[in-house]
């Protein structure tokens, strides 16, 4: 805001004089710490970009030592640097380094690379998606990748390292989480070499390759996969099968892990971006659930169902028209919500995302246990994004929530938001390459909202399946904590989401296991939604009929993904702006 001043004649020559000095000196220090601001997060981002590059890393005991003592060094470097004299943007950008660096800090020193699992997803699982994230256009690009592959075994048995150091001191997942996970590893098992994921990029090569040429790196990777990728999968497995599941842990606690508590509150602040304590979020969970559930009773009402609400719900999850008889029917259905999204983003929307984005099963080897939709960013600029729909047990994925899980997963959600970020050229690569959760997962609850004013919900059960997806982050911070802090059971986690959301009874079971084998995630999308909410209550009161929703989407969106204080601040400047007529 530019505030005016009067001044009197006499003494405007003085004034201007000890003003330029002042600009001067400011825009000297300014720019001094500018550059080594600059200088830092460009030499960091070098730093992580060649440990990405190397993928798979060297994950060795004296690599992540050496790893964790060069990021303790960056940030030691940062704090020093003088941010009063930065710029409100510089001011973020050493905020959100800050924050990324603080985070690989404390993954290490609470020794979270000794669980390198959750109940959905692992290392191996990752090392899996190598040929889908490599580009494969030049002879050299099939050498790089077999680099890659050579590395592919010593990776394996060096997380399997991990994991029995973290069986013998007390870092485990739950055993209640861990039934069956080891068929994620089978298909990695394959008896012909050809049939594994890794050899898929000799199967097509582009036009430009010529087959003999490309002979003797077929041989090498089919040497890479039958005698060292396929026997150390078979060693993962048997160490799962014999060691790991039998012997991990009882309890479902974060907090009993060592020093459990401190790394479950350090979660909570790094997920959420609050100072919020567990009691509190479990508090403002028990808020949020007896709200929803009013609006849910409702809908009900509306619909004059002969029954109350549990019996709604039991109804909505047994009634076969509410479910997809095929995985082509599910994944046209979502695809068709997709593009009734696609059509309402302008009247939403100042600026689109210029990257498009398809709509695709989740892979079979993870679908059993994995979450019922996600994101999946462009691995490089020659990808699309993906809208990943989980076409496992198809009467356990209802319809009537299949537009709100759209929705947050594709635009005017994850794709739209994370991609608008990625094309913030101005920003540096630390501002458009890091995921705040709060911001990214709020932002993706707030677009289910969105769906009301875009008319994507059409009938009262989509509405009530929204709500149902309100209800299942409002359950969660309620579950969450319980389990983690407050003595609650598996159990008891299931049977409160089973009473308060119209998920499917897999579903649910399938959200709890995630949530406790990774704390505090789902803490960060109802917090987030809140927060944006709070924000945009704030710009229409304040704005009146000068608000214009699609300003207060390119101010909420402007910064990437920010801490949700940082939002608010943008958000405050915002509306200042729009008053004043600055913007």
């Amino acid at each position: 805001m530019i505030k005016k001043i009067r001044v009197l004649p006499g003494i405007l020559a003085a004034l201007v004089t000890l003003t330029s000095i002042g600009i001067n000196s400011s825009a000297q220090a300014q720019s001094a710490a500018s550059k080594e601001l600059d200088s830092l997060v460009t030499t960091i981002w070098e730093y992580e970009s060649k440990l990405q590059q190397s993928r798979p890393a060297d994950i060795s005991p004296a690599a992540l030592a050496s790893q964790h003592e060069q990021f303790a060094r960056y940030l030691k470097q940062i704090n020093q640097v003088p941010v009063e004299t930065l710029s409100e943007e510089e001011k973020i950008t050493l905020l959100m380094q800050r924050y990324r660096l603080k985070n690989e800090i404390d993954q290490y020193e609470y020794g979270a690379y000794k669980v390198p699992l959750t109940s959905e997803y692992g290392f191996h699982s990752a090392l899996a998606t190598l040929p889908q994230s490599t580009r494969f256009s030049s002879i050299e690009d099939y050498r790089n990748y077999l680099s890659q592959l050579e590395r592919v075994a010593t990776t394996i048995d060096q997380n399997i390292a991990y994991m029995q150091q973290g069986l013998d001191e007390g870092y485990t997942q739950p055993k209640a989480v861990l039934q069956g996970y080891e068929k994620s590893v089978t298909p990695m098992l394959v008896k012909r070499t050809e049939e594994s994921v890794f050899y898929q990029p000799f199967h097509t090569l582009p036009a430009q390759l010529e087959a003999t040429a490309i002979a003797p790196l077929r041989q090498q990777a089919k040497q890479l996969i039958e005698q060292q990728i396929i026997p150390a999968y078979q060693r993962y497995y048997d160490f799962l099968v014999s060691q790991y599941i039998p012997g991990a842990r009882d309890s479902i606690a974060a907090t009993d892990w060592p020093d459990g508590k401190a790394y479950y509150q350090n979660r909570i602040a790094y997920y959420t971006t609050t100072e919020m304590t567990a009691s509190e979020i479990h508090q403002l969970g028990l808020k949020e659930v007896k709200r929803i559930r009013a609006q849910m009773q409702t809908i009900v009402d509306e619909l004059k169902f002969d029954g109350d609400i549990d019996q709604f719900i039991h109804f909505l999850r047994t009634d076969p028209q509410f479910y997809a008889t095929s995985a082509t029917a599910l994944l046209k259905q979502a695809a068709y919500i997709a593009k009734q999204a696609d059509a309402s983003l302008p009247a939403l929307f100042e600026k689109l995302p210029s990257v498009p984005y398809g709509v695709a099963p989740v892979p079979d080897d993870i679908a059993p246990k994995y979450t019922t939709g996600r994101y999946i960013h462009p691995a490089n600029d020659a990808q699309p994004g993906y809208y990943w729909v989980n076409t496992y047990a198809l009467d356990k994925r209802p319809l009537y929530a299949l537009a709100a899980l759209t929705l947050h997963e594709a635009v005017p959600g994850h794709h739209l938001q994370i991609s608008l970020a990625d094309e913030m050229e101005n920003l540096p690569a630390v501002r458009r390459q890091t995921y705040i959760s709060a911001f990214g997962e709020g932002w993706g609850l707030y677009a289910e909202f969105l769906g009301i004013e875009a008319g994507i919900y059409t009938t009262a059960y989509d509405n009530f399946g929204r709500l149902s997806y309100e209800m299942w982050r409002a359950c969660r911070l309620v579950v969450d904590t319980g389990m983690h802090m407050f003595g609650w059971s598996r159990q008891q986690a299931i049977d409160y989401m089973m009473k308060n959301t119209a998920l499917s009874e897999h579903n649910i079971t399938t959200e709890v296991d995630r949530y406790i084998s990774w704390p505090a995630q789902a803490l960060s999308y109802k917090i987030g939604e809140i927060k944006i909410k709070q924000l945009r209550r704030q710009a229409e009161q304040a704005l009146g009929d000068e608000f214009d929703v699609r300003e207060f989407h390119t101010a909420v969106l402007a910064h990437g993904s920010v801490p949700l204080f940082v939002l608010e601040q943008n958000i405050n400047t915002f509306i200042d702006n729009k008053k004043t007529g600055n913007l």
